[in-house]
């Protein structure tokens, strides 16, 4: 039983990766009722705004959906809630790190030194407000071309294992740069549905897979 929360409330996306345009409705005790897709319950922005409306927001109305999307969606009983956050350490991290107990946190980072820059600052608010930190994905870290098999480390290579080891935690998996993924969550369908024996697809289930068994102790 999970949960997926977009938090990134500027630039949500996972309506459309999931492939649903529903509202959500409400509850008599004005509860918002999540949208449910493949198994998973979901709220996002994104389910609130049509694609071409921005969402423009100061600080404290940024503060106050997240809030609502954690104290008042019904959630139910869940096993886990994911919690996908936009890159940085402002108002939105802070929000969520004062709402709610949180039993660890991603670092999700490409291999360049310019994306790690922005996972360190991460890293280091999350030990400040003394949330674990559970592990490193690394995103776009190759590229295997059909053509000919051959892999190119389009990012570089190394940068999040070098930052796992620094944060002393394991490197949790390497997420290729793939056109079949990215077609996938085009479509709405996630590839780790679509095609779950896939790379990307085994890759996914392994790391959330490993993600469960050390949650759970």
């Amino acid at each position: 039983r999970v949960g997926v929360c977009d938090c990134d409330i500027y630039g949500p996306s996972i309506s459309l990766m999931f492939g649903s345009r529903e509202q959500p409705m409400a509850t008599e005790e004005n509860h918002i009722l999540p949208i449910e897709q493949y198994g998973l319950k979901l709220m996002s922005m994104g389910f609130l705004l049509d694609d071409s409306s921005p969402a423009i927001l100061r600080g404290p109305m940024v503060t106050r959906y997240t809030q609502q999307f954690l104290r008042q969606v019904e959630w139910g009983e869940l096993d886990v809630l994911v919690l996908d956050l936009p890159p940085g350490t402002g108002d939105i991290q802070l929000t969520i790190v004062q709402t709610v107990a949180l039993d660890g946190a991603i670092i999700v980072t490409t291999p360049q030194e310019v994306a790690l820059i922005d996972a360190r600052k991460a890293a280091t608010m999350f030990e400040k407000v003394n949330v674990a930190v559970l592990g490193v994905v690394e995103n776009m870290s190759y590229f295997v071309s059909p053509s000919d098999q051959q892999r190119y480390n389009i990012f570089g290579s190394g940068g999040g294992e070098r930052e796992a080891k620094r944060l002393r935690v394991p490197l949790l998996g390497q997420i290729p740069i793939d056109i079949a993924t990215r077609e996938a969550g085009d479509r709405g369908m996630p590839i780790a549905a679509e095609n779950p024996n896939s790379i990307v697809g085994a890759e996914f289930n392994r790391i959330a897979s490993e993600l469960l068994a050390k949650l759970k102790g």
